[in-house]
């Protein structure tokens, strides 16, 4: 079965959202007509959204039918041994026309215990973002449970907030027990655990179109929080071209960033899968036995069995994701 498999595109799951736009059909030719598409899940085994292959032989079967047939080529022996056959990352690309919900995720011990979920640690590279658009992260000053109960109460939650001005590049890493919301105009792309595990704190007091509020978790969102961490959520990096270029190294997820202008050779000696998410530009992925192309706004998985293949290139920018 391994002579089987080559680099492996997945069929985009949409998901319209009451805050999502038209930016993922426009910019990345996603198949959707709707004005509040606001996520392509590109590779996801979340239950009951678990993703189908697009490409090859394969096509038509699903992520999970992959893992259980080829664990340990498509995921690598050590991460088998970590997760068995499940997945553990959820790629998305996400467009919040309006500002997302404040929220934040569980940790993996207490997700564990509530959800029978992995936790939620993610990290965010922003593709695009209209002047003056922001990210919150984090807070604003030092905040303990009594000082943040105090502004939820009296709805000045945003007065405690950081508000980050962002840009195209920039790059955050959100671990779980952190506060966060995407603002109002920024396309980005996602790397985090799977789940789909969310704390609402607070949503804009906005209703849907029967005129009803979104539900908010606060009575189980405090036991999140860490209201410890330091202002270290902003991801430097360097962007040295044909080269791979670190942004994220955590027990979760790595992720490096790739700009590319001629063919550059990769050896994966992680004993991982890795995977592709093109920012910008074009890219090729080849060796002997397959060949396969994706652009802007597209992912692909290479499985943990393929170890030596190359990357070519007039002009692209990929984040490589892998464990």
């Amino acid at each position: 079965m391994k002579s089987q498999l080559y680099p492996l595109k997945f069929q985009p799951i949409l998901k319209d959202k009451i805050w999502g736009g038209e930016k993922l059909h426009q910019h990345f030719n996603k198949n959707s007509k709707s004005k509040s598409l606001g996520e392509s899940w590109e590779i996801s085994a979340v239950p009951g959204d678990v993703s189908l292959v697009a490409n090859g032989k394969l096509q038509g079967k699903s992520l999970q039918e992959l893992l259980d047939t080829n664990g340990a080529q498509i995921l690598g022996s050590k991460n088998l041994k970590r997760f068995g056959k499940n997945f553990p990352l959820l790629i998305k690309f996400i467009d919040a026309k309006q500002d997302l919900s404040i929220q934040l995720h569980p940790d993996d011990e207490l997700a564990k215990a509530r959800h029978n979920s992995f936790g939620k640690t993610e990290m965010w590279y922003v593709m695009q973002a209209d002047n003056d658009a922001n990210l919150i992260v984090g807070f604003n000053q030092k905040v303990d449970k009594d000082i943040y109960l105090k502004h939820l109460e009296e709805k000045t939650l945003t007065q405690i907030l950081n508000f980050d001005k962002v840009k195209e590049g920039d790059t955050y890493f959100i671990e779980a027990g952190r506060v966060h919301a995407i603002g109002a105009g920024v396309l980005l792309a996602e790397i985090q655990q799977t789940s789909d595990v969310t704390y609402r704190v607070y949503d804009w007091d906005r209703v849907d179109a029967d005129g009803n509020e979104r539900e908010l978790h606060n009575d189980i969102a405090i036991d999140a929080f860490n209201f410890d961490m330091k202002d270290d959520f902003r991801v430097s990096y360097k962007t040295s071209k044909n080269k791979v270029n670190e942004m994220v190294d955590c027990p979760f997820f790595t992720t490096n960033f790739l700009e590319l202008d001629a063919s550059m050779e990769i050896k994966n000696k992680q004993d991982s899968f890795m995977i592709y998410m093109c920012v910008d530009g074009e890219v090729e992925i080849s060796n002997d036995n397959f060949k396969e192309t994706i652009s802007k706004g597209e992912t692909i998985l290479v499985p943990a069995a393929i170890e030596t293949y190359k990357l070519r290139s007039g002009y692209a920018k990929l984040l490589q994701v892998y464990i």
